[in-house]
């Protein structure tokens, strides 16, 4: 599968609120702030990840369709990978 760039922007943004974050954490920050952005780290991977499988899924039932092939499967397997990934 490919990836567009707006999944390698989200994870550079990404990479950039845990350097920041590393930041906080030597400069002494108190660790509700800290806790604050790790959360909302942890949204923004939870985001890029249904981005990921949707794509994927979507890009799957086209390839599925064109070949005659059942889509079944496919919408089990997204929602079990996300489901695992909590």
């Amino acid at each position: 599968m490919s990836y567009d760039k707006k999944i390698e922007n989200r994870l550079k943004r990404i990479e950039g609120q845990i350097r920041g974050i590393l930041n906080m954490i030597e400069g002494g920050k108190d660790c509700r702030d800290v806790v604050t952005q790790l959360s909302a780290v942890r949204g923004a991977i939870d985001r890029t990840m249904g981005v990921i499988v949707s794509a994927n899924l979507e890009q799957c039932i086209r390839v599925n369709i064109e070949t005659g092939v059942g889509t079944d499967n496919l919408v089990k397997e997204a929602v079990e990978l996300l489901v695992k990934s909590r």
